[in-house]
């Protein structure tokens, strides 16, 4: 989830808003790792979710189903918010929750 997370930051860094509108590459990209960050949030037991309240763990969920369910009607001002503003947020929850995993 974290390492899926971080690919997901780090493909739009030095990228533009615009960018998301015109790569297709990137688009595609960007919302398969958006899923992954999901789907792994979604495999974490209750137990686990619980243990590390401070993670993310619906909107990362919620965000997956928005895509997978809703990939006709992607919205991309919400990915660039997911990838630019909510990821960001994640990463450092999973870094202060998984020691030894913080970024270099």
């Amino acid at each position: 989830m974290l390492d899926y997370a971080r690919e997901a930051v780090a493909m739009v860094r030095q990228r533009s808003r615009a960018d998301l509108d015109t790569d297709r590459m990137l688009q595609l990209a960007c919302r398969q790792l958006i899923e992954i960050v999901g789907e792994a949030a979604n495999r974490v037991s209750t137990e686990g979710q619980a243990r590390y309240p401070d993670i993310a763990w619906r909107p990362a969920i919620a965000a997956r189903n928005r895509i997978a369910h809703g990939y006709d009607s992607i919205d991309y001002d919400v990915v660039w918010r997911i990838l630019t503003e909510e990821l960001p947020g994640l990463i450092a929850a999973l870094e202060r929750a998984l020691p030894g995993h913080t970024s270099s």
